[in-house]
């Protein structure tokens, strides 16, 4: 199957192990031809060096990456000392994000929402950076309202944006619905669709219901109903998650980005089974 644009994504690792098994991950992944990787950046900053570091070795190994930034509890000095690194290596592509603050972290910074941070880095550095943003096809757990959450996203995308990378989702229709009501309001930009491959059911689960992501029930229940029987559970994974892919690529979406949990093995047997990769 003729698969569209893909980009993987990483958290930074903590150990100098965890560097290690991430470059041989990445090494891996190859295989499927990604447009770019994406770098994680923690609560509050939390992971400030450690995106700095996996970005840089990305960037060493000659492969396009985006780092993330997030603005919560952060100042322009800070964000803007963080742009000027990016600048100086020659990063172009980057993930402007709200981002939450860590357990017990005060009020502070001088940025509230992604679209505030979007406008710092369009009136800093113009055009130099793509800016890839996020959409909630299910919308934000935290918006008051449907309109809401649709506005501050149009307003987002108007305020500079290149582009919009999904939350997870397993409801193809929730996509295809989003995006037609935002470009019903004039957002034209690509929104690409952000895909989890399923490894551990009950942890996405617990994800999905903290973040408001729909596990459709008859997802659920099938995974509920195979208990422990981890060949199964990998194997409907692996098709359900390739399905899904499949009814996206059909309809011309504009890229898809794998949430990869720094594993590879998941991701390939989805595009091994989609055609895309061989397998071996």
């Amino acid at each position: 199957m003729q698969l569209p644009a893909l980009s993987f994504e990483f958290f930074p690792p903590k150990t100098e192990e965890g560097r290690l098994k991430l470059a041989a991950t990445r090494k891996r992944l190859l295989a499927a031809k990604p447009e770019y990787f994406s770098v994680t950046f923690g609560a509050g900053g939390s992971t400030r060096e450690g995106t700095l570091q996996t970005v840089a070795d990305i960037h060493a190994e000659g492969h396009t990456v985006a780092p993330h930034i997030s603005c919560i509890g952060a100042t322009r000095d800070s964000i803007r000392q963080l742009l000027e690194t990016y600048h100086s290596l020659g990063i172009r592509k980057i993930v402007a994000l709200r981002g939450d603050l860590p357990s017990g972290y005060g009020a502070g910074g001088e940025f509230r929402h992604a679209i505030e941070l979007v406008e710092f880095i369009r009136n800093e550095y113009n055009d130099f950076f793509e800016i890839w943003v996020a959409a909630y096809p299910e919308y934000h757990p935290q918006a008051r309202s449907v309109q809401d959450d649709l506005a501050h996203f149009v307003a987002k995308m108007k305020a500079g944006a290149t582009g919009a990378i999904t939350q997870l989702f397993f409801n193809s229709d929730a996509y295809f619905h989003f995006v037609n009501q935002v470009q019903a309001q004039g957002v034209s930009q690509p929104i690409v669709a952000g895909i989890m491959p399923i490894e551990n059911f009950s942890s996405v689960a617990r994800f999905c219901d903290r973040d408001g992501a729909e596990i459709p029930r008859w997802m659920r229940r099938k995974f509920e109903s195979m208990g422990d029987d981890a060949s199964s559970i990998r194997s409907f994974a692996t098709q359900t998650i390739a399905d899904l892919v499949s009814q996206l690529a059909s309809v011309g979406v504009p890229g898809i980005h794998f949430y990869t949990l720094n594993r590879a093995e998941p991701t390939l047997e989805i595009l091994q089974a989609l055609g895309h990769i061989e397998v071996g």
